[in-house]
């Protein structure tokens, strides 16, 4: 098949739209699919290298990392339509999403739209009204995925959202893939204990990591007060935060303003070849976001043999077993318990982080391909 991705987000290395269109072109390539991919430029120049096509574009300084263009008669876009792709996926909803719809008209391909975010958790960044916002997703998600034939959704929470849209189009559930691979090396105990060091943690500090975007709608700031009060039960914490974003400054502050900043390490971003080194320095992986369509970051840490304590949230249904491998909390006592729980058995850590192994092996990106292409093969038949 010769398939087209579009996609405005490809040049960030720490996004999952980029993670999943990544792994997903790898395996359609390994199945000899032709596999073309349309973005935004991060410059305004346009360029084409290799099978990527790069259209310019500007920043629009609403949200980081979101870029607009206009240029939807460029030559580019002319030769992927004299191309004549047998399907296009879309994986944004916005400025690319313009340009697989026009190339769709103009060549017939039938549109696969995969629903990465839950936008209403981002409207505070557009407009001030929460209720306004919310409706202003709901009307935009009804109208542009009138456009396509089948709309895929990484879980079932993403569904009955779309469902309670009054989306009409056909939904397919494929949970998105994680390179299995780079999370199953394992640092040896000695670089493992050098590179704690580094930052300036113990062998005997039991460590809560955090990895990620640091954007408001991820709710960091939920885990370092709960983190700051944790510290009175258990003085050998220590909170590690990977990433960067909008959310680093204030989080910073707030570290600050309650006294804790020395047990709060910030690394800021890091390489994604090394995302797995930083997952194996922390003992306890934690989440506070309610924002996930998916929530990779549980899935790579579950592939890092990592016990897991996650707010509740519906796009945790399978990835956390409640006592097997981690725990989800709906409150504050919720968490103090399940924490003090995992830290009084350490025979039990390690069992949950064997059996977070073999829940993320589910998640490979060769079985996220294989879905995928079915979903192909369902529109084009």
């Amino acid at each position: 098949m010769k398939i087209l991705i579009t996609t405005d987000l490809f040049t960030t290395a720490t996004n999952g739209v980029v993670t999943s269109v990544r792994n997903l072109t790898d395996e359609l390539k390994k199945k000899g699919h032709d596999v073309r991919i349309l973005t935004l430029s991060d410059t305004v120049h346009s360029r084409k290298q290799d099978h990527v096509y790069y259209i310019r574009s500007m920043p629009i300084g609403v949200y980081p990392n979101v870029r607009m263009s206009f240029a939807s008669h460029h030559r580019l876009i002319r030769e992927l339509i004299e191309w004549k792709p047998d399907i296009i996926h879309s994986q944004c909803e916005f400025f690319t999403f313009r340009f697989a719809c026009r190339i769709a008209r103009r060549t017939g391909a039938p549109i696969v739209h995969t629903y990465h975010t839950m936008y209403e958790q981002y409207v505070s960044y557009l407009v001030p009204g929460e209720r306004f916002g919310k409706w202003i997703v709901r009307t935009a998600s009804r109208y542009l995925l009138k456009k396509v034939n089948t709309v895929v959704v990484p879980t079932v929470k993403v569904e009955n959202t779309l469902r309670g849209y009054h989306i009409e189009q056909p939904i397919c559930v494929v949970p998105s893939g994680i390179s299995l691979e780079q999370f199953q090396s394992r640092l040896s105990p000695a670089i493992r204990k050098e590179k704690r060091e580094a930052l300036g943690i113990t062998d005997d500090q039991t460590v809560l990591i955090n990895l990620g975007r640091l954007g408001t709608e991820k709710n960091l700031s939920e885990l370092v007060e709960l983190f700051e009060k944790a510290i009175a039960l258990h003085p050998d914490l220590r909170f590690l935060i990977v990433g960067d974003g909008p959310a680093k400054s204030d989080l910073e502050k707030l570290a600050e303003k309650l006294g804790i900043a020395d047990r709060v390490i910030f690394t800021g971003m890091v390489s994604p070849t090394e995302v797995q080194n930083y997952y194996q320095l922390g003992d306890i992986f934690v989440s506070a976001s309610t924002s996930e369509t998916q929530g990779l970051t549980y899935i790579e840490a579950a592939a890092n043999a990592l016990p897991l304590l996650c707010k509740e949230d519906p796009c945790l249904d399978g990835i956390i077993l409640q006592g097997e491998n981690g725990y989800t909390y709906a409150n504050e006592a919720e968490f103090f318990e399940h924490l003090t729980d995992i830290q009084k058995t350490p025979d039990w850590k390690l069992r949950a982080g064997k059996r977070s192994e073999s829940i993320a092996s589910i998640f490979d990106k060769r079985t996220f391909g294989d879905a995928i292409e079915k979903v192909y093969r369902s529109v084009l038949s």
